[in-house]
């Protein structure tokens, strides 16, 4: 029995006495009246056969509905939609069809299918933009799904532009006004780039690209494209698998590459695509469960600018917080890439689910591998490009990085810590010189062996950065700085840095965190070395404090030469050893040399039987196993998907 009934009006929600559901039968989006809206509008998403649908509860999906309603209630009734010029669309073609949801149709719908600002230039596609990347994951929901809706005659030249548009590869193709591009102007402009397509090579751009122009080339019958474009999107979602992806758990981008594929999976005819764009959106969905903790997005990250570090704050937190919630925190700023999510089919395994709400067993650490930016290029798929180790307690999450290379834009450390308000705390630390925006910095060193983490730098002016709550307790004892945050206690060993001063920093949504500055001592190696505790390994704040003043040796003898051993209150050890070489350091970890050739893995859970995650490199078989609910997928090596049952 479906929880969804096919019906071409709104719909009430019925709870069914059961444990499972199978999501995904084509069913009416309905949303109950709530403040401020009078009207309940519905449209009737794709049906999704079996085979391509993961199973959820009742509970989830209830959920799920709720958090959308709240989303829609807050895009509802809006006096502008924002600006359709340029790619602007990404936001103002969400929010017009979130409206539609609350009821406003005839306004949305005119505004879906108004004359394009720029029409002059797209018109060899009959006015329709089907240039920019942002723009194109709009056009696609709107002609698919709300096609119905759309003047026939309106619909009918999207048809007729997206035909011309894929009778050959528009990403090959010169423009007819711009040619292949003049490299003057903005990145995003057309005049700059030129082309029939948005060029540029983001993951979350390609994503774009690639399902749209596959989309319209099926729907068109243009042939050849579609297999052009079936093939690109076959190649990335075996680097998924394989690799990983290139662009990996970014705050800001993850939702952005997740979207596209949502639009591929409701609207491929293809079994095998429609099989791609699951497996692409399963390890998507994992991906972000092992980074989303309460509302938190957690660290490691590529593509960090810095606005994420609190509950929420990350705008891929506030995208997979429609499916994970978990959090007591309202998602004020909900993203627009959720009106993707909204009116989808699809939901993350069972297992993804878990793995966001950490109901596996702990502790456990989680040494993972990811890969070069542009990882499509000759040579970039050899070998990892940075080295990732994941820490879960009962209480925090802590992730660091290390690499063969300085890169501005990663984030190399952060910890979620639990808080029963704000559903978590951040800890973190930079030496960027801009207190909230991290960047691997060109002679960091970071080493972590579980709770245990080492950071070291040579010589230089770059001081470093700390963000902690506002409301947490600093002391300073026996020269370790000491902060006990709810439920975590941090222990920071300053190496070769002076007392640490209070900063004020002017960002409001920063209001309720204290960033603290250190400067060098003397000319030699500084940084820190940290330890974190909570009840379950030391059973109070004061003992945690007691244990390490105690039982830590902090040793510094060879700090002349970039050599620093901690040994922490449990008895572990971490040794770092630094690298002048490739910002790779030696680490010895509770006496045994960690070997970077070793770990490609792209998940490699610390465990007997690998759970909750594991992925090989190059190997292609993800498997999650968390408490009550495992999945497997597998994608070969000829790129063909295996599902497991």
């Amino acid at each position: 029995m479906n929880l969804f009934k096919p019906l071409s009006k709104a719909i009430i929600l019925f709870l069914l006495p059961t444990t499972l559901i199978s999501c995904s039968t084509a069913y009416t989006i309905e949303r109950k009246n709530t403040k401020n809206i009078s009207d309940i509008s519905s449209v009737n998403l794709p049906l999704i056969e079996p085979k391509y649908r993961n199973q959820w509860t009742i509970k989830l999906e209830q959920e799920f509905q709720e958090r959308a309603s709240q989303i829609i209630n807050l895009y509802a009734n809006k006096q502008s939609y924002g600006s359709a010029y340029g790619e602007n669309e990404k936001r103002s073609y969400p929010r017009a069809m979130l409206d539609f949801l609350a009821g406003n149709e005839e306004k949305a719908i005119a505004f879906l299918q108004q004359e394009d600002p720029e029409a002059n230039k797209h018109q060899h596609t009959d006015g329709i933009d089907y240039y920019y990347s942002f723009t194109l994951k709009g056009q696609i929901r709107k002609y698919f799904l709300y096609g119905e809706f759309l003047d026939p005659a309106y619909k009918q030249r999207m048809f007729e532009g997206a035909k011309k548009w894929t009778k050959e590869d528009p990403l090959t193709r010169p423009h007819p006004v711009y040619g292949l591009g003049d490299d003057s102007g903005r990145d995003w402009d057309i005049s700059r780039r030129g082309r029939w397509v948005d060029g540029r090579n983001t993951d979350n751009l390609r994503a774009m690209r690639e399902t749209s122009v596959y989309l319209m080339a099926e729907e068109t019958g243009n042939e050849q494209t579609r297999l052009i474009y079936k093939e690109k999107i076959q190649r990335y979602v075996w680097a998924l698998y394989h690799i990983g992806m290139g662009e990996w758990d970014s705050g800001v981008y993850h939702g952005h590459t997740f979207a596209p594929y949502l639009n591929l999976y409701d609207f491929a005819k293809d079994p095998e695509v429609k099989l791609l764009a699951k497996a692409a959106l399963d390890w998507m969905s994992i991906a972000a469960g092992v980074k989303y903790y309460r509302g938190g997005w957690g660290g490691p990250v590529k593509r960090d600018y810095g606005g994420g570090n609190l509950a929420l704050g990350a705008s891929a937190a506030r995208t997979f917080w429609l499916y994970f919630g978990d959090t007591p925190l309202p998602n004020e700023r909900p993203e627009t890439d959720t009106l993707f999510l909204i009116t989808s089919p699809y939901r993350p395994p069972l297992a993804a689910i878990n793995l966001a709400h950490k109901k596996f067993n702990k502790p456990l650490e989680i040494i993972s591998s990811k890969p070069l930016y542009e990882n499509w290029k000759p040579g970039n798929s050899d070998a990892p490009g940075y080295w990732e180790t994941q820490f879960f307690g009962h209480s925090y999450q802590m992730g660091s990085l290390a690499g063969t290379f300085a890169d501005g834009d990663v984030a190399p450390f952060k910890l979620m810590a639990y808080n029963s308000q704000r559903g978590v705390d951040y800890f973190v630390a930079n030496t960027g010189g801009k207190l909230v925006r991290p960047g691997k910095k060109a002679g960091d060193q970071i080493g972590q062996y579980r709770n245990l983490l080492i950071w070291l730098k040579p010589p230089s002016k770059a001081n470093f950065s700390f963000q902690i709550p506002k409301n947490a307790t600093a002391e300073i004892e026996d020269n370790i700085w000491f902060f006990e945050l709810e439920k975590t206690w941090l222990a920071v060993h300053p190496i070769n840095l002076e007392n640490y001063k209070k900063v004020n920093h002017p960002q409001d949504k920063y209001e309720q965190e204290k960033f603290l500055t250190a400067k060098l001592k003397n000319n030699n190696f500084y940084g820190f070395a940290l330890e974190v505790g909570e009840e379950k390994s030391h059973g109070s704040y004061e003992k945690f404090k007691d244990n390490v003043k105690k039982k830590s040796q902090l040793n510094l003898e060879k700090l002349t030469r970039g050599i620093v051993n901690y040994q922490g209150s449990n008895q572990q050890t971490l040794q770092l050893i630094y690298n002048p070489l490739n910002l790779l350091p030696m680490l010895i970890r509770n006496g045994d040399l960690h070997q970077w050739s070793e770990n490609f893995a792209l998940y490699n859970s610390q465990s007997k039987d690998k759970s909750p995650i594991s992925l090989g490199y190059k190997e292609g078989k993800l498997t999650v196993k968390t408490n009550k609910y495992e999945f497997e997928t597998q994608v070969s090596d000829d790129r063909n998907v295996v599902i497991s049952p």
